[in-house]
């Protein structure tokens, strides 16, 4: 559970390294400023003062660039968003029974920020009597508390959880398979062994 100071904790960490990068910034970007005028005012108009000035122009700009990026990251990481938004693609395996008829199935990733739904791609039966259910979520938070949650009404519930830091980098191919975490099924509702229900994953 997630107590009052442990909130007051990250949102103060959060604040703190937002407030350092834009301190950094306004600092490189004064110091810039002053050298720039200073230079100018001190330099002759030959050539070699302009091929000067257009070098110095041009690291001016790039310092600037970088002050302003660096500021946009941190902005970006203390409110939790990711702007590039992966996606996770899924391949969730489990006997062919659950996954008959899923009219009214859900497939939902949760994390400690928001909760979104995935997209089903379809679902193809697989040799050894169980089907291969395959989707994708889009990863919208930079946070490692990753859950998929897969609902299938009267048969029941199954989570996933996605072993992924919380900026995962692109994976060309699927990572191993993983055991589901939870399963919750109706009373009345039979449920094959848990090692039946195993997810693998990739980031796109």
């Amino acid at each position: 559970m997630t107590t009052l100071t442990s909130l007051w904790t990250e949102s103060a960490d959060g604040r703190l390294g937002l407030l350092m990068s834009a301190l950094s910034g306004i600092a490189m970007a004064l110091a810039v400023a002053l050298a720039m005028t200073v230079y100018f005012r001190l330099s002759y108009r030959t050539w070699r003062d302009v091929l000067r000035h257009g070098v110095a122009t041009l690291a001016a700009l790039a310092l600037f660039a970088f002050a302003a990026y660096d500021m946009r990251h941190a902005a970006l990481a203390y409110l939790g968003l990711n702007p590039s938004k992966p996606v996770v693609a899924f391949e969730i395996r489990m006997p062919r029974e659950m996954l008959t008829g899923m009219t009214d199935s859900q497939i939902e990733l949760h994390t400690d920020r928001n909760q979104i739904l995935a997209l089903v791609d379809g679902v193809r039966d697989l040799a050894d009597g169980r089907a291969l259910l395959r989707g994708a979520v889009a990863l919208n938070h930079r946070t490692a508390d990753r859950i998929l949650v897969v609902n299938l009404p009267g048969k029941g519930t199954f989570e996933f959880r996605l072993r992924l830091p919380a900026e995962p980098h692109r994976s060309p191919e699927f990572g191993p398979w993983h055991l589901a975490d939870r399963i919750a099924s109706p009373l009345a509702a039979p449920v094959a062994p848990q090692d039946a229900y195993t997810i693998r994953y990739r980031v796109l």
